[in-house]
């Protein structure tokens, strides 16, 4: 029998690191760009993040990115303060466990890269250069 007590989830500083991680491991072009992108990590979404999206539970939202798309921006924007992704612990750690067949860094790389092309304004074809999710 296992002993489970002394096991517990990852963090939100853990879940930062893998971020991070995925961050760092873009190619060169967008790993620069991704670094001026600041990461939050928190347990769940907050009520108005969920209610924006008109989503019932905090499960459902994994990441959100925050900010204008970089395809959008223009000098006359005033900012707003520094362009975010926010990703979102528990609802990511739900997730990996209903998968139950990918590591979680690789989750976490995934999310991380969707928020991104919001960011970067990418399409599809673009994040399949990045993210071959499904293979």
């Amino acid at each position: 029998m296992t002993d489970w007590v002394p096991l517990s989830p990852p963090d939100l500083a853990e879940v930062e690191r893998l971020a991070d991680l995925a961050r760092d491991a873009l190619p060169p072009p967008y790993a620069e760009a991704a670094r001026q992108v600041v990461i939050r990590v928190e347990d769940f979404a907050n009520d108005e993040m969920l209610d924006a999206f008109g989503i019932e539970s905090p499960y459902e939202l994994t990441g959100l990115y925050e900010g204008i798309p970089l395809t959008e921006k223009s000098v006359f924007d005033q900012p707003n303060g520094p362009d975010l992704i926010w990703l979102f612990r528990r609802a990511i750690l739900e997730e990996w466990a209903d998968r139950g067949d990918i590591p979680l860094g690789t989750l976490v790389a995934h999310i991380l890269v969707h928020e991104l092309a919001h960011h970067f304004g990418w399409s599809d074809a673009d994040i399949a250069r990045i993210d071959r999710w499904w293979e």
